[in-house]
């Protein structure tokens, strides 16, 4: 009846309106189903990532060359769009590592290029979502990352050695920063020397901790699982824990009028005005440098920094969602971040991404949805509102000792190891990126994915070629045929086949060619000309239907082919005739 004809189309229309929805705001898809548990879990993982998340955003905004409050100023933002437009219940955005390292690299320690990078590179990053460009990630192979991490690792813990040696002063290009690092160690002050190495020991002593702790079996005592529990808090907070202790310190010996430490100093206090970012600055000589200016100054990181901030946050949220068995929607994620660093632009926020080490705290301390992120907000937040003065006290040793400990696990040198084993000449893309980026750390990830392309581009253009005599020439091909190959295989014919006494039949076996150009077609039919000129054949086995479409729209003269080898092999030596 047209009554049930209605009804079934207005169920079916109000259904695709909801996954729909469901696709654009994820929250649609939990929040009908939160529950008191989950509350009870996002409390207290939320709350284990926010005192996780203070310090070391205050720590990688040194790393960006930006004042400290900028790292907290980037923290929070993230937090309340991911649980809205993100897909994975476990990942957290805010500073990381390696993009405070990037930042650094374009921005010159200016907070106004700084915010407004953060506005470009979120929309460049909301654009390719909505244009579903998330495929130009895949030509960032893995060597190139793996490249790019260990000489990261590297650039930013060394980097962070001045701070514990208290010097000042000193390069931002690796290969000077390591001279004058050493050339004036007889420079460094006793008090930070002291307490960075005393915060690095401690830090790394709660890690080996969490790391060897054994989960006590339900037979034992209340106190020993309450010791448990005490212990392995502590090692999660290690970061918090190690700079209040630090900061207590120092605070200790400035009110007694000792000034032994080099301290983080005067911030801005309060929460940041929201407003749009800055499109041109005036600097204090008067100079305008105008909107047009600066893009030219950021330059190849705005390539640079979106891609390698959506890579880094993909990875993680992939890595996370198998190991905790839910999957991810890539082009969801892209417009997370991208709207995370639009918006973020407007509270004087850098670019930020996915973090995985607060990502993993995230999941081992049992969020179950994403609004585990909007607590870890609020505690940033409640931190601008009224710590800011505290922040003052914190000693930069004890940051530099918690960036140390943070980078430390991204320096994988398992990872030629295993380049080697399974395929040597990855080993050549992974040095380049990881050599180049102590020069600089963009050129470094810019000639990684160009040597992974030529090498991908050479398999093109050279693919393997086996050929066995049954009297006829087979030719495999192991795979495609793209346009870049006929030269190849022009030469491999001519040599063994129409450059010999008396020329011979082949056959071409096309069982993994699944497309062609018109590039290949034409020069297929050169081929086949040449073949008729010296009374032999090329015949084409195993076509797709859609190459064979292809083929026979190109008009080749003389085009023969079959369904298998053996065919082709008996249709050549006269046993039976083409249809």
């Amino acid at each position: 009846p047209p009554s049930a004809v209605w009804t079934a189309l207005t169920q079916a229309t109000s259904s695709c309106s909801c996954r729909t929805l469901q696709s654009w705001f994820p929250v649609l898809s939990w929040l009908p189903h939160y529950n008191l548990r989950w509350l009870q879990m996002d409390l207290v993982a939320g709350l284990t990532v926010g005192l996780t998340t203070v310090p070391q955003a205050l720590a990688y905004a040194e790393v960006a060359g930006l004042p400290v409050q900028y790292g907290l100023y980037s923290a929070f933002m993230g937090c309340f769009i991911y649980c809205v437009f993100g897909t994975s219940k476990d990942v957290t955005l805010g500073p990381t590592a390696i993009m405070s390292l990037l930042c650094a690299s374009y921005m010159g320690s200016d907070p106004v290029y700084a915010v407004l990078l953060s506005f470009l590179c979120g929309s460049i990053q909301a654009a390719m979502a909505i244009l579903r460009l998330g495929f130009l990630l895949d030509f960032i192979s893995y060597p190139v990352i793996k490249g790019f991490t260990c000489a990261a690792a590297i650039t930013i813990g060394f980097g962070q050695v001045k701070n514990i040696f208290g010097l000042k002063n000193i390069p931002q290009q690796f290969v000077l920063q390591v001279y004058y690092t050493f050339h004036r160690i007889p420079e460094a002050r006793l008090g930070d020397v002291v307490l960075g190495l005393s915060c690095l020991a401690l830090l790394v002593s709660l890690t080996w901790m969490k790391t060897d702790l054994v989960s006590p079996s339900p037979e034992h005592p209340t106190y020993v699982k309450v010791a448990h529990g005490l212990v392995w808090g502590c090692a999660t907070i290690r970061n918090v824990l190690v700079v209040i202790m630090a900061s207590c310190v120092a605070f200790s010996f400035e009110i007694s009028n000792h000034h032994y430490f080099t301290l983080t100093g005067q911030t801005a206090k309060g929460l940041p005005p929201f407003k749009p970012p800055a499109f041109s600055e005036t600097k204090a000589n008067g100079t305008i440098i105008y909107f047009k200016e600066i893009v030219l100054d950021l330059g190849g990181g705005l390539a640079v920094i979106p891609l390698m901030g959506l890579l880094e946050s993909i990875a993680i949220s992939k890595a996370f969602g198998s190991q905790n068995g839910y999957r991810i929607d890539t082009n969801q994620e892209l417009f997370a971040i991208g709207l995370t660093n639009i918006m973020g632009s407007f509270v004087s926020a850098y670019p930020v991404t996915g973090s995985f080490g607060r990502t993993a705290v995230n999941s081992q301390t049992g969020v179950c949805t994403p609004a585990g992120g909007v607590v870890t907000g609020v505690i940033v937040l409640l931190s601008l509102a009224f710590l800011m003065p505290v922040f003052y006290y914190i000693p930069k040793a004890s940051l530099a000792a918690v960036i140390i400990c943070a980078v430390a696990p991204m320096a994988d040198w398992r990872a030629p190891l295993q380049l080697w084993r399974v395929r040597k000449l990855d080993l050549l893309p992974f040095m380049v990126t990881f050599l180049v980026s102590f020069w600089e750390v963009q050129y470094g990830i810019v000639g990684g994915v160009l040597v992974s392309g030529a090498m991908l581009l050479y398999h093109m253009a050279r693919p393997h070629i086996e050929v066995h005599d049954h009297g006829v020439l087979v030719m495999d091909l192991d795979s495609g045929l793209n346009f870049p190959a006929t030269e190849h295989l022009n030469q491999v014919i001519y040599s063994q086949a129409l450059h010999v006494s008396p020329p011979r039949c082949v056959v071409l076996n096309c069982h993994h060619i699944s497309s062609v150009d018109c590039t290949v077609v034409h020069e297929l039919k050169d081929l086949l000309k040449q073949f008729r000129l010296r009374n032999v054949s090329l015949v084409f086995s195993g076509l797709k239907n859609s190459v064979l479409e292809v083929l026979l729209a190109g008009d080749l003269p003389g085009l023969k082919y079959t369904d298998s080898i053996e065919t082709a092999l008996q249709i050549l030596s006269g046993n039976t005739h083409f249809d």
